[in-house]
């Protein structure tokens, strides 16, 4: 009989943890929390923002560029010589001279140069900043869904949370039961009413109750600090929350639809590969861009003895450049047929999600209706044993047995609600269609 007791107590679904929280949450406070203080999302806002910053930088197929650079030569090569003197505007008729031409010496110069450049028509890059501005959107949208898994997660930490304080509570009711039939059954074994192994049974469900109890408070301070971490506060914290769990169900007419954050991102991203084609196949055109500069010469540092510009356009074109280009769209078309092959499995599996989803609330329905007529039924038969047993028509080991019995059906009850919710937070998740 000790060994059934046993058995039956510890086949209790015990995933309860303690009431010992000090610190009032509700579950609008934790998802505000987590959007507002979760390190993931932050990274996500600063992936955003890298995003954004680069594409920025595309501005520059528009912007001119100028540079300014300062430089010393010196030489005594005969024509270097000539040219560095003929730069400073300083060539009389003796440099003509076939000795000094010859044998000019060590010539110094001091060049100043200011350079700019001036993109016109670059096709390929106008492409590469379409597809940057592309990869902002991509962000957008992953951002946005980090964001509906952070919110979900929190919520379904948050209901773990008060599933286990309302277990908690259920140990609590039966560890009280637990201490009056130990005290009856002390009395009974004074009297001589019942034997030494009936009083054992009850100090042995005593002990397991609260040892129960104790792991159930453990519990409890871990989920606690999962969601501590979830909204980016420090662990140690317990938390208290309405134990008064809700049913929730969701339509079955919820679908999945292209328009889930992960899915408009990845779809984006298809686009952003069409765009990265385009700019490399324009990469065979040619390229049309203008440069000036003007450059001061002295033979004195710092000195601008002589100064001359330049001006024009450039007109480039990249024949051939080894098969590189046409490798490199290759490549693009791959990526792009995988991210395709990745979009088509995430769509199959969210669906194979949204059906376990729609089963598991009708089935959690059936099992909650069973639950609630198990639970009253086992509550009225503990009442029954108990009266019979105040009568010494009763044995210890059946109220116990009977005490055993309705903790497991209280907590298959708190069980099959928190299964249910579980499921519909999960197919309203499965079937989001917010955008950012």
């Amino acid at each position: 009989m000790r060994l059934i007791i046993w058995g039956i107590f510890f086949a209790l679904p015990f995933t309860g943890q303690g009431q010992d929280a000090k610190q009032p949450l509700t579950a609008d406070e934790a998802v505000k929390a987590a959007i507002q203080h979760n390190e993931s999302l932050k990274q996500a806002a600063l992936d955003e923002g890298i995003a954004a910053l680069r594409y920025k930088q595309t501005e520059a197929i528009y912007m001119p560029q100028a540079g300014l650079s300062a430089r010393y030569t010196g030489t005594n090569n005969p024509l270097n010589a000539f040219g560095l003197k003929l730069q400073q505007k300083g060539i009389t008729a003796a440099d003509f001279n076939p000795s000094l031409l010859n044998d000019p010496g060590t010539r110094g110069d001091f060049t100043t140069l200011l350079e700019i450049r001036q993109p016109i028509f670059n096709a390929d890059l106008n492409y590469q900043r379409k597809a940057a501005a592309g990869q902002v959107e991509m962000i957008k949208f992953q951002s946005k869904r980090s964001e509906e898994y952070i919110s979900y997660e929190t919520q379904l930490a948050f209901l773990q949370l008060q599933m286990a304080i309302r277990a908690e509570k259920v140990i609590r009711e039966s560890l009280q039961t637990a201490k009056a039939i130990l005290k009856k059954s002390e009395d009974y074994f004074n009297q001589g009413v019942i034997q030494k192994s009936d009083l054992l049974n009850a100090q042995v469900f005593l002990s397991n109750t609260e040892t129960s109890l104790e792991t159930a408070k453990s519990n409890i301070e871990a989920a606690s600090d999962h969601l501590s971490l979830l909204m980016g506060r420090p662990t140690g914290v317990v938390y208290t929350v309405n134990d008064d769990i809700k049913s929730v169900t969701d339509n079955d007419s919820l679908k999945l639809t292209d328009t889930r954050s992960d899915f408009a991102a990845m779809n984006k991203g298809l686009q952003v590969y069409d765009l990265m084609i385009k700019s490399a196949k324009k990469s065979y055109l040619p390229r049309l861009n203008a440069f000036a500069n003007y450059q001061l010469n002295d033979k004195q540092f710092m000195g601008f003895g002589a100064g001359a510009w330049l001006a024009g356009v450039q007109l480039s074109w990249d024949i051939f450049k080894g098969n590189q280009t046409k490798h490199q769209i290759s490549i693009l078309n791959l990526e792009k047929q995988k991210l395709g092959s990745q979009l088509q499995q995430q769509k199959e599996e969210a669906q194979s999600g949204i059906n376990q989803a729609k089963r598991k609330l009708n089935e959690c329905k059936f099992r909650i209706r069973q639950e609630t007529t198990a639970g009253a039924q086992a509550l009225e038969a503990l009442r029954v044993l108990q009266n019979r047993y105040d009568q010494g028509l009763a044995t210890t080991s059946d109220i116990l047995i009977a005490q055993s019995q309705l903790s497991r059906q209280q907590l298959n009850y708190v069980q099959a609600l928190f299964e249910q919710n579980t499921a519909a937070l999960t197919l309203r998740f499965l079937t989001k269609t917010d955008q950012p």
